[in-house]
């Protein structure tokens, strides 16, 4: 019984932060048209009015983010494109970011290392988990369950805690440079601004959630190696 509502429990860690931001960002996904301008519009107009015009603003089918390397903005195709509440505040999010590297903001900064250092890490992972079953075919080892656990947890464990501890990188681009950016050009549509913060509290969350949710596979990986 212990185990069952552990697993519950954990369950819940897992997706309810997914589920939760996946239907705030839906909810203000309409009306589609509420704004005159589209998100790829209002990044480039945030660029261009806090000194960035030398970032770029691209489309991008992997997800809305900033690129601190190449200094391109980059948005899905529904935020780019979109005119909705949704739309404007993401765009607003990542053009946060940018503030932040523009600014020299330091944690940006580390998580770009961290983020690189994750990715050595991963593909770490990935060589360990490609060659476990080859040394275990020829070597019989009995440990193999245990290397193969390891690579999982190295291939997708990493970036979750990157994450995790470079969380309040999101809430300053969300609190401390999206929304008084909104603010001070009068953005938003008056009735727009509550909710404006639950969007960008959601932005802030994004990149957890999806990394809470490859933790799955981590454990899809140990109850196969179980049996």
């Amino acid at each position: 019984m212990i185990f069952v509502i552990f697993g519950l429990i954990l369950l819940a860690i897992i997706f309810l932060p997914g589920i939760w931001v996946q239907r705030v960002l839906e909810r203000y996904a309409t009306p589609a048209d509420r704004y005159s301008g589209t998100g790829a519009e209002t990044a480039r107009y945030l660029l261009d009015r806090y000194g960035m015009s030398s970032v770029k603003v691209e489309e991008t089918k992997d997800g809305d983010h900033y690129d601190p390397q190449e200094k391109v903005v980059r948005l899905t195709p529904d935020k780019f494109n979109g005119r909705s509440l949704t739309a404007i505040t993401v765009a607003a999010h990542e053009v946060g970011h940018a503030l932040q590297d523009h600014k020299g903001y330091k944690p940006l900064r580390y998580r770009t290392h961290l983020v690189k250092a994750t990715q050595k890490f991963e593909k770490l992972g990935a060589a360990v988990l490609m060659v476990s079953p080859f040394i275990g075919a020829i070597t019989r080892v009995p440990g193999l369950g245990i290397l193969m656990f390891l690579g999982g947890m190295m291939t997708l464990g990493t970036s979750t805690l990157v994450h995790m501890v470079t969380l309040p990188t999101e809430f300053d681009a969300s609190f401390n440079r999206a929304l008084p950016m909104l603010d001070e050009c009068n953005i938003l549509k008056k009735p727009d601004k509550r909710h404006a913060r639950k969007l960008l509290k959601a932005a802030a969350f994004t990149y957890v959630s999806a990394s809470l949710m490859s933790l799955l596979n981590i454990a899809r990986w140990f109850a196969i190696l179980r049996r």
